[in-house]
Formats: C-alpha cells, structure tokens, sequence
C-alpha cells in the first residue's frame, strides 16, 4: 500500500513539475479556431511561386470569453501523415516543443475575433515536396500555444494538397549552359580549321 501511495505522489509531482516548467502538449489544446485554406484536395502547390491564402474565426458555438488569452496566431504548414511514414524527422509527438508535424511557419500576426481573418502567403523556396494541411495556432501574452485549428481532421487525412519543391535549375542557368557547350563545340572546330591550314602551309613550302 505504502508502495502504490509513493508511486502515485511521485506521478502527481512529476505532472506538476513539468506543468510548472511550461511543458505546452498538443493534446491539451482546445479546437477553437475554424480553419479554411486555398488549395482544394490534391492540388499540387509549388514551392517558391504558388501562394496560399488562409482564412480563420473563432468558433461561436463555444462559451463566450474563450478566446479572451489570444493575442497572436500562428500559421504553419504541416506534414500529413502519409509525408511522415519512415521520416523521424517528421514524428508527431504531443510536446509541443518536440514536436516536427508543424515545421513551417508560414506566418504570423496579432488575434482579432472577426469572422473574416484572413492572410494570403507564398510557400516558402525551402519547403519540401510533400503532403500538407494548415494548422492555426492562438497564442497568449508569452507566445504559449494555447488553442488551435486546422484544415484537415482529427486524423488528418481529409483535405489534403501537395507541395512540388524547386527543381534548383533555373532557364537562365540552363541558357548559359547551352551557349557555353555551343561556343565549345565551335571552338574546337575554329582549332581544328586553324591547325589543319598550319598544317598545309608547311606542306607547301
């Protein structure tokens, strides 16, 4: 019995302590923003060029005065599921600090309850090719995530669309390329000319 009791006081102090230390975990998040994006299911965005407009408001059939800690918002990109299978790098976890679902952030700006929030932004040149949903989070006075919405469901396999990263080639890189194997070319030919006239000259005399 005297075991059971310390085992118990010991989990009560640690949830305590890691409460105290400010340990913010998904799973402790309200669901209070309603979130819409741009990209309509399996749309292929493209990283660099395409822009993402994402639109937000409170939920009004919540209680009144619920969102009275929001003072900024959060919008990030994240991976799906199908984009995190055998990627650790990309591993869900429910501590929010550790967590790598949402590495992207795409932008940020102060909370207001309207119902018509909304912000129009490029996707990044360095986000990867992959499977992706938006994810809003509020925010309080200390930059604490402290409710959330998002574009997809709790499974996060509805409303999905695609980011194609840049290929690294540009046309003008590509131009360059070819005038420079052209003026190769000629130029081995002019050589070859120039040598071959050497060549009869000597012959002649």
């Amino acid at each position: 019995m005297a075991i059971q009791a310390f085992l118990v006081a010991s989990f009560v102090f640690s949830w305590l302590a890691s409460t105290s230390n400010g340990v913010t975990t998904f799973s402790s998040l309200q669901q209070t923003l309603i979130v819409t994006a741009s990209p309509h299911p399996g749309q292929v965005m493209k990283a660099g060029e395409d822009k993402i407009t994402v639109t937000w408001s409170l939920n009004t059939s919540l209680q009144t005065g619920i969102d009275s800690t929001y003072k900024t918002v959060k919008i990030k990109l994240c991976y799906s599921p199908i984009s995190q299978k055998d990627r650790g790098w990309r591993k869900t976890v429910d501590i929010l600090a550790k967590d790598k679902t949402c590495q992207h952030k795409m932008g940020a700006q102060p909370y207001t309850n309207a119902s018509n929030n909304s912000l129009t932004l490029i996707v990044q040149r360095d986000v990867p090719t992959a499977t992706y949903f938006i994810r809003v989070y509020a925010c309080n006075s200390a930059d604490e995530e402290v409710a959330y919405g998002q574009t997809t469901d709790t499974k996060k396999g509805s409303n999905l669309f695609e980011v194609r990263a840049i290929s690294g080639r540009h046309t003008s890189l590509d131009i360059a390329s070819v005038c420079f194997s052209t003026f190769s070319v000629v130029s081995l030919f002019g050589f070859f000319f120039i040598e071959k006239r050497k060549a009869k000259a000597l012959q002649t005399k």
